[in-house]
Parts: C-alpha cells; sequence; structure tokens
C-alpha cells in the first residue's frame, strides 16, 4: 500500500511538471510555426494540457481498467469548469467572449453529451471510439475555418525557435507517459487495497492530478489577464477530453463499464456541471469572484456527492 501511494504521489507531480514543459514547447513552437492563433489558443493548449488524460485513460484502457478511465475523464471534466474556472474567477475577474457563448462553450456541453450517450450504455465499443474520434476530426476542422477574434498568445521571439521547443515540447511529453505509468500503477492498486472503485480514484485522485496542466496554465493566464486563453483553454480541455480521450480508450481497449456509479451518478454530475458553469459564463458575462467561489464549492460538493455512493 505505501509504495502504491508513493508510485501515485511520483506519477502525479511528473505528470504536473511534465505536462506544463509539453504544453509550454507545443505552444511555443506552433507560434514559431506561425501557426494559426485559433489552433494556438484553443487546439494546441487544448490538446496539449489533455494529454495527461490522454495517456492515463488510454494505459487504464489498454491495461482492463476501463472504470479508471471513465473515472478520469468524467473528473478532469468536472475539475475544469468547477475548480479551474473558479479559481481563475477568485484570482481574476474572467471576462467571456461572444465566440465562447455561441461557439466554444456548446461545442464543450455538445462534446460532453455526445461521450455520455455513448458510455452510459455500460460498454466502450471501438465503434463507440471510431464515432467519438471522427466527430473530433470534424470539429477542428470547423474550429480552423471559422473566424476567430482571439489574439496572438505567443509573440514570435528568440525564444520561440522550433527546434529547442520541440525538445522541450518531446521531452515533456515523455515525462507525462512514465508520469501515467507510476500514476495508473499506484492508483490501481491503491483501489484494490481499499476496496474503492477504479472509478472513483479515477474522478477524484486521478482527476485532479491529470488536470493540474490545465489548472496550471488557467492560474498562469489569469495573472497575466489572459482571460480569452483561459476559457478556450478549459473548453477545449474538455472537447479533447471528451472525443480524443474517450474515442482513444474506445480504440485501444473498448470492453464493458463495471462501475454503474460512474457512468450513472457521475456523468449526469459532469453534464450538470458544464451546463452550470456555461450558465455563469452567459450571465453577465464573466466569472467574478463570487461565481468562482460557488464554481469552488460545486467542486467539492460534486466530490462529497460521487463519494458517498
Amino acid at each position: 500500500m505505501i509504495a502504491a501511494a508513493i508510485f501515485l504521489v511520483l506519477g502525479l507531480a511528473l505528470l504536473m511538471y511534465a505536462g506544463d514543459h509539453f504544453v509550454t514547447g507545443a505552444s511555443r513552437m506552433a507560434a514559431a510555426l506561425q501557426i494559426s492563433p485559433v489552433i494556438v489558443g484553443a487546439l494546441v493548449l487544448g490538446f496539449g494540457t489533455s494529454a495527461p488524460e490522454m495517456v492515463v485513460s488510454g494505459l487504464a484502457a489498454w491495461r482492463g481498467n476501463l472504470d479508471l478511465g471513465l473515472g478520469n475523464i468524467v473528473g478532469s471534466n468536472v475539475a475544469n469548469l468547477s475548480l479551474g474556472l473558479g479559481v481563475a474567477g477568485l484570482i481574476s475577474s474572467v471576462a467571456i467572449s461572444k465566440s465562447a457563448i455561441r461557439r466554444e462553450g456548446p461545442i464543450s456541453l455538445g462534446a460532453a453529451l455526445l461521450f455520455s450517450l455513448v458510455v452510459i450504455d455500460g460498454t466502450l465499443s471501438r465503434i463507440d471510439g471510431i464515432i467519438l474520434l471522427v466527430t473530433l476530426l470534424a470539429v477542428i476542422l470547423y474550429l480552423i475555418k471559422s473566424p476567430s477574434t482571439t489574439t496572438e498568445v505567443f509573440s514570435k521571439n528568440s525564444t520561440h525557435m522550433v527546434t529547442p521547443n520541440l525538445v522541450l515540447a518531446l521531452v515533456g511529453l515523455t515525462g507525462v507517459l512514465i508520469g501515467a505509468q507510476l500514476a495508473v500503477t499506484g492508483a490501481t492498486r491503491l483501489a484494490t487495497g481499499w476496496g474503492l472503485s477504479g472509478g472513483f480514484i479515477g474522478f477524484s485522485i486521478v482527476a485532479l492530478g491529470t488536470s493540474l496542466p490545465e489548472l496550471v496554465t488557467t492560474i498562469a493566464a489569469a495573472r497575466q489577464k489572459e482571460t480569452g486563453l483561459i476559457i478556450g483553454n478549459l473548453f477545449g480541455s474538455n472537447l479533447f477530453n471528451s472525443l480524443a480521450v474517450g474515442g482513444s480508450m474506445g480504440l485501444v481497449g473498448g470492453g464493458v463499464l463495471e462501475d454503474a456509479t460512474m457512468r450513472g451518478r457521475g456523468i449526469y454530475l459532469m453534464l450538470a456541471v458544464i451546463f452550470f458553469a456555461y450558465l455563469l459564463c452567459v450571465w453577465g458575462r464573466k466569472i467574478s469572484r463570487s461565481k468562482g467561489a460557488l464554481l469552488l464549492a460545486l467542486y467539492a460538493g460534486t466530490m462529497l456527492l460521487v463519494g458517498l455512493a
């Protein structure tokens, strides 16, 4: 049990550290290549900060622990739009753009709804995985082609050269892979030893750990008053969690989802949190400190409700 706890802590710490470097390297490399601001802001950061979730959930599915992967996706989506957005609101009032209300928010909610419909019957097949990934491709093409008011996040200067940032991204990705291996091993052993479901461990401890890159990016953006980056990152991360991570799980290790609580109450709570967060964004078009505190209370309440199941 002690060794399992050490594996989990080391894995989550490495995920946080390596994930941050992967996001930094990938984003700066994209800026150096003068890729569209839409891709740099929403797609690159959204995918980059979801890399830990993808590796952890994919590895869990490949090992036959689909419940851990499911819990990780559901818990990460909850954490992004309650914990992440709540913390951002406490640090600095987050202005919500019309684009986020009309496009990113509804797309994120729709992606979570599609994922929920796929897994709520208790199975995740390879066909389900293909459906999710094809939908993701269609959404990416739509976002790339649609008009965007997003401004450049990174300026092109000497720190944005391609080669060193490519190396930084690859080193970060390697760290994410190693951290995920440690985290999944530790979480699985703890769940078995404590008599807890893999779904709950994934929803709580593992999801919090894999959501740390989003949280770190959000805090940094809030301090720099980059509110557009905050919304794009959090909604974009939920999009990739639901479609890319869910789709990858179906392809590498589809099967039966045994944790009824996670595919029932967990799924419903996830949709409720995303919808409520979206309503708060629409109401007044900003996340104030009072709304941030409300979202943090919502995160704590969700953890409690799932834990009592």
